[in-house]
């Protein structure tokens, strides 16, 4: 993959452009009780407050936006484990695309919920057993869809580097980044922004411990495949990295971490408490793992993306309460 077909931070203005007025500008939010733990200047940039209840909508809308007329007249057609599948979803409503989109059997009933009432079809598949993205190509093909991935697509990545381009824009320059990393479209978009904005800022992506396809592949240069991994973080349950955010994420993140299942239920108890805020799993990875590493955030300027907050309220209590 030549490096000349990557998207770039002049996408992600782009894409910041054309968003505007339709996602949120997110709140950029501190909390006295994490700077004093950390010792640092915590900033998180809330996108469980976004549209859909995740940064997803920024890739999803920018990625419709661009169709031609031939392409909205058609429909397009994604897979995912919920929060793509809303953000596609609303966005094809609002621009009056025809949606459909396969999600896993065990994808939370609220994003499912969610995105049927967005009006898109859903199609359901076995995480474990089918690949969502043959079966995504085969409908595409079938029916003369536009395939919109999750992660892999230039015009997703652009999208989603608009969060980290608010949050630099909004409290300046930063000496640490944390974003959560399932499938590289969040942590690509916000090594964009982040390079071309806070240039001198070490850079982490964090994913869960019992799926670190990506840390793997940051190591070994090359993309490494695994099962679908068993975590709460349903968000980051992806198979590898793709072939647009692997050389993003090689080339400008200085490393991935990764937290526990008991990490992040921690976390989502302290976002609960303490800031009152409802944030999924995949949403606390970078706090767990900026908690984990606080000896080498003293006295530093931190920025860490929340992801979203979309929980099955059942759920939510159930982890909160394990």
């Amino acid at each position: 993959m030549s490096e000349l077909t990557l998207p770039t931070f002049a996408d992600v203005v782009a894409a910041s452009e054309r968003i505007a007025g339709v996602a949120h500008a997110t709140p950029v939010q501190t909390s006295r009780t994490i700077n004093e733990a950390l010792g640092a200047e915590v900033f998180f940039k809330c996108e469980n407050l976004q549209r859909m209840g995740a940064f997803k909508f920024r890739g999803g809308y920018n990625s419709l936006a661009r169709f031609t007329p031939e392409q909205r007249k058609a429909g397009v057609v994604a897979f995912s484990s919920g929060n793509h599948a809303q953000a596609i979803a609303l966005s094809a409503r609002l621009l009056g695309i025809p949606a459909t989109i396969v999600m896993p059997h065990d994808a939370p009933a609220a994003k499912v919920a969610a995105t049927k009432g967005y009006g898109a079809q859903v199609v359901i598949y076995d995480r474990y057993k089918e690949d969502r993205e043959q079966i995504g190509r085969d409908l595409a093909a079938k029916h003369g869809l536009t395939l919109i991935p999750p992660y892999d697509h230039p015009d997703v990545i652009a999208g989603q580097g608009t969060a980290a381009k608010e949050l630099l824009e909004e409290v300046g320059p930063l000496d640490f980044v944390f974003a959560p990393l399932g499938g590289g479209g969040l942590l690509a978009g916000t090594a964009l922004s982040t390079r071309a904005l806070s240039p001198n800022a070490t850079i982490y992506g964090v994913e869960p411990e019992a799926g670190n396809d990506g840390q793997q592949s940051f190591r070994s240069g090359s993309i490494v495949h695994i099962d679908t991994p068993k975590t709460i973080a349903d968000g980051a349950q992806t198979q590898h990295l793709g072939n647009l955010t692997f050389p993003i994420i090689q080339r400008d993140v200085n490393d991935i971490l990764t937290a526990s299942d008991e990490q992040l239920r921690a976390e989502m108890r302290f976002f609960a408490e303490r800031m009152k805020m409802v944030v999924e799993p995949t949403g606390c990875l970078g706090l767990a793992a900026a908690r984990a590493m606080k000896d080498q955030l003293q006295g530093k300027r931190v920025g860490i993306i929340i992801s979203g907050g979309n929980v099955d309220i059942p759920r939510y209590a159930e982890l909160l309460a394990g």
